[in-house]
């Protein structure tokens, strides 16, 4: 049985997700999210609705995810990151049920630093895919 050109790049796709560490799974997880802000802001200049609506819900799902596996108790940082999750949740469900397209760049603003900053973190950690989830719980993440 042949699977389809899709059919393998999903696979692969899970297996590079199953297969990575703790640090390279947050860094994959803010560049989707701001793949999906980035969508729905074009979606939105478009008048594109579904579309921006849907990226704006997958945002959100990431976001709560994030938010689900934050370890505010284990950093000083931990509890403003935590705000601004939250705050960033309610600018997508504004700029969702608003068409707010400004609600979507606010949130790419707040959130491309933090992209930038953990993708420099998992460099400079230079982190083998073996790592044991103990040491990235000292940057916060479950």
């Amino acid at each position: 049985m042949t699977m389809t050109l899709n059919a393998q790049r999903s696979q692969y796709n899970n297996d590079a997700i199953l297969s990575a560490s703790p640090v390279r799974l947050l860094t994959m997880l803010y560049d989707r999210l701001l793949l999906d802000l980035h969508r729905a802001e074009i979606a939105h200049t478009e008048h594109n609705w579904p579309v921006a609506s849907s990226n704006l819900l997958h945002a959100q799902a990431i976001i709560s995810e994030l938010t689900v596996s934050l370890k505010v108790e284990l950093w000083d940082g931990g509890q403003g990151l935590l705000s601004l999750y939250n705050y960033t949740t309610s600018l997508l469900v504004m700029a969702n049920v608003r068409r707010d397209a400004g609600s979507i760049r606010e949130s790419i603003e707040l959130l491309e630093p933090l992209r930038q900053a953990w993708h420099e973190a998992a460099g400079q950690l230079s982190v083998p895919e073996s790592v044991s989830t103990g040491e990235s719980r000292e940057l916060g993440v479950a």
